[in-house]
């Protein structure tokens, strides 16, 4: 999701309180703050020596150990709130990639892509997901995700010791 489109997700839902799914049914803690966000400027060089780039909002997560128990999650509006103050500090990128780093005491340090959104009662569920890494050079460089098998019907060593 870009941050365009989350921004005006949240705009549209600003009286719900949100909440975030990490992995199927495990969600934030209610005690989650908004600690950091980090406009991203990413230049790259792939294994096929392709340069890339891109930009990435990150906005991370904390869960504050001294609110453990607490039972009402962030509102949308606050969550608003923060990010438009952020805005005004360093303008956001808004075609850029919108993530959310987080982990927990169960869940390693992670950057997780938004896959979608639900509404359930009054609550904005922004469901997040990990993606594997991959080569982005297959056609250059990486084995390919399928290997294919040759079979001969001759051998390939003779008695005379020539060898494939």
């Amino acid at each position: 999701m870009k941050t365009q489109e989350f921004l005006n997700t949240l705009k549209s839902n600003q009286e719900k309180s949100l909440i975030f799914e990490y992995m199927p049914n495990a969600f934030v803690g209610a005690n989650y703050h908004i600690t950091e966000v980090k406009h991203v400027n990413i230049e790259s060089v792939d294994c096929g020596s392709q340069t890339d780039s891109w930009s990435e909002t990150v906005i991370q997560l904390w869960e504050n150990p001294l609110e453990t128990g607490k039972r009402d999650y962030m509102s949308v509006l606050k969550a608003l709130g923060i990010l438009n103050e952020v805005g005004k500090m360093k303008a956001y990128n808004l075609d850029a990639e919108v993530k959310f780093e987080y982990s927990n005491a169960s869940f390693h340090t992670a950057q997780l892509f938004v896959n979608s959104f639900e509404i359930r009662d009054n609550n904005l569920i922004i469901k997040l997901v990990s993606e594997k890494t991959k080569c982005k050079a297959t056609d250059v460089c990486c084995a390919p995700e399928k290997v294919e098998v040759v079979t001969q019907d001759e051998p390939c060593c003779t008695p005379d010791g020539n060898c494939c």
